[in-house]
């Protein structure tokens, strides 16, 4: 029999304490012999686990403290970027529009190599933002036309901009915009492209267009923005939304004839609306 230097107890045999957990002990500020009881051993296991775990915790909260401090510094950065497009000082404004970005997939844990996408802005609290990143893609589309050396950038800035610009109310405002600028722009081509991509990703809601009356109410892109981030990547959702496009539009039809029932069924729309948000 033999005294446990720890917890002092006499038991049958002492345990060895190996190395890392002697280290990973001292680092938590916990003294232990080389040799203790089996209880003991499995105790100190424990401590050492709990100590990592918060540590852990501690590296995650500091991280989203990071997080954070950057969202709220994001918008210096935008207004940056404009006050600089506005002096045609065009490398500095990309420079704080791809900061900006940068900003937006730390936040978001955008994995390498990977961009930012709609859904990244599905809580409501940041929904307006898919607005603001829509234009600095937009601006950056224009800035990358300066030089053939940004062209891979303004492919992937012009992919960004029809992805994101069918869910803001300035659709309509920057497909103008691109229609005009395509005429005179260095690589007309990545602007065609985006028109084109515009286009195809952004088919109609056809009863909540009617139903409002107007294609950038912002209840319909809601609704477009559930279908589009929802719906379509559930089997069930593709299902729904195949059959909606083949009924939707004579629907819309009959309530463009019947004005006076548009009313209950934006009572009804609105009511899905909370359900789905």
């Amino acid at each position: 029999m033999v005294n446990c230097p720890r917890c002092g107890l006499q038991v049958m045999d002492l345990h060895g304490v190996d190395g890392p957990l002697l280290q990973r002990l001292n680092e938590l500020g916990e003294n232990s012999s080389s040799q203790v009881c089996m209880s003991c051993l499995t105790d100190l296991r424990k401590v050492a686990s709990s100590g990592s775990g918060g540590v852990l915790m501690a590296q995650e909260k500091a991280k989203e403290q990071h997080r954070l401090q950057l969202w709220k510094g994001r918008v210096s950065l935008v207004k940056n970027g404009r006050t600089l497009m506005n002096q045609k000082m065009y490398s500095e404004a990309a420079v704080s529009y791809e900061k900006y970005l940068k900003i937006l997939e730390i936040v978001f844990n955008v994995e390498k190599g990977q961009h930012l996408v709609p859904d990244h802005f599905k809580d409501s609290a940041r929904t307006e933002e898919l607005t603001v990143v829509t234009s600095v893609y937009w601006d950056l589309l224009r800035i990358y036309d300066t030089s053939e050396k940004y062209g891979d950038r303004q492919l992937i800035a012009a992919r960004q901009l029809a992805l994101f610009v069918r869910f803001t109310p300035i659709f309509p405002d920057i497909i103008k915009k691109a229609e005009s600028f395509a005429k005179q722009a260095k690589n007309p081509g990545a602007f065609k492209g985006f028109l084109k991509n515009a286009s195809n990703e952004r088919p109609r809601c056809f009863i909540a267009t009617s139903a409002f009356e107007n294609p950038l109410a912002l209840e319909v892109q809601i609704l477009r923005h559930f279908r589009e981030s929802k719906l379509k990547n559930r089997k069930f959702g593709r299902y729904a939304v195949k059959k909606y496009y083949k009924f939707s539009p004579a629907i819309a039809e009959f309530l463009d004839k019947k004005t006076y029932l548009k009313p209950l069924v934006r009572v009804f729309l609105k009511l899905l609306i909370k359900c789905v948000s």
